[in-house]
């Protein structure tokens, strides 16, 4: 624990002395025109439709399962949780899954 590593501070100051890093250039960035929250929702949407799809049926298995649950119907309302679970797992992957793609196009 109290030995220290002599090369690995000195690799710390060999990236320090390289200097800055360089700045990041604004035009590299894609640039939309003032859009609203309607047409930005729409785009992404568009380019990836699995993650609104997703967030529907985490709701609408979370609005099922809380009125069963109100009802009375505990059977009913822990499948329903159960449901929820695994919609919001495939909303998450369908994120995941949406952001390697965008991350592999804009490498193209």
């Amino acid at each position: 624990r109290g030995l220290r590593q002599p090369g690995r501070a000195a690799v710390v100051t060999l990236a320090m002395a390289a200097g800055p890093p360089p700045p990041l250039d604004p035009s590299a960035l894609p640039t939309f025109a003032e859009e609203g929250f309607g047409e930005k929702f729409m785009r992404k949407t568009r380019e990836n439709p699995l993650v609104p799809l997703g967030c529907l049926c985490t709701v609408g298995a979370l609005t099922y399962g809380l009125l069963s649950f109100r009802k009375g119907n505990t059977r009913r309302s822990q499948l329903m949780m159960r449901a929820r679970v695994l919609a919001q797992g495939f909303t998450f992957a369908a994120l995941l899954g949406g952001m390697v793609a965008t991350a592999i196009k804009s490498r193209q």
